[in-house]
């Protein structure tokens, strides 16, 4: 496990650069996880760092394999001094922690929900999981185990989650790309939906 930590830190290092703060956050039940904060110019990069120290377990597998199965970090990119998006450690933390607590893999196209916004203010209570290999490339393990994934979370407004339940993911992205929508804007308003 802390081999596989030590390997994942290393690959947001060589990609983000020296983290400038970092929390670590421990649930009942759960291994401990961290959330690092990476400043890029005017963006600010969230990433855990302990998620994918297990493979996640399909909540209907009998047995979990303590190996083999789907292995992931979340990364969160914001602009910089628009809102208080410090906060944001915690709401992540218990995202990363939700394949122990809840026995979820956590996939692209996946909607996540804290239930409350995720830094005060924020317009966002929930998130997209999208596509890895962008930021940050998959690290490959030894076999057997799958290579880590870094998945970007891109937030939703109570309004865009609701509309990407009836219309797919896929659907929600191409509104926000169409409409020229700055994802990494913390105080973004909703998408025009139908």
């Amino acid at each position: 496990m802390g081999e596989v930590l030590a390997l994942v830190e290393a690959r947001l290092r060589t990609a983000l650069g020296e983290p400038d703060a970092r929390a670590a956050v421990t649930f009942l039940g759960t291994d401990r996880i961290e959330v690092l904060r990476f400043t890029d110019g005017d963006l600010v990069r969230y990433a855990t760092l302990g998620m994918s120290a297990q493979p996640m377990t399909d909540p209907t597998a009998a047995l979990a394999d303590p190996v083999k199965g789907p292995r992931a970090e979340l990364l969160l990119t914001v602009r910089a001094g628009l809102a208080d998006t410090g906060k944001v450690l915690r709401p992540l933390a218990v995202l990363a922690a939700s394949p122990q607590v809840e026995g979820v893999v956590v996939a692209p196209g996946a909607s996540l929900d804290t239930g409350e916004p995720l830094w005060p203010g924020a317009p966002f209570t929930s998130v997209l999981v999208a596509e890895s290999g962008g930021l940050v490339e998959d690290l490959e393990l030894d076999a057997p185990m799958n290579p880590v994934r870094f998945l970007p979370l891109l937030p939703m407004t109570p309004n865009e989650a609701a509309w990407k339940r009836v219309h797919g993911a896929q659907a929600l992205q191409e509104r926000w790309l169409a409409a020229g929508t700055d994802l990494r804007d913390p105080l973004r308003r909703s998408v025009t939906l139908d």
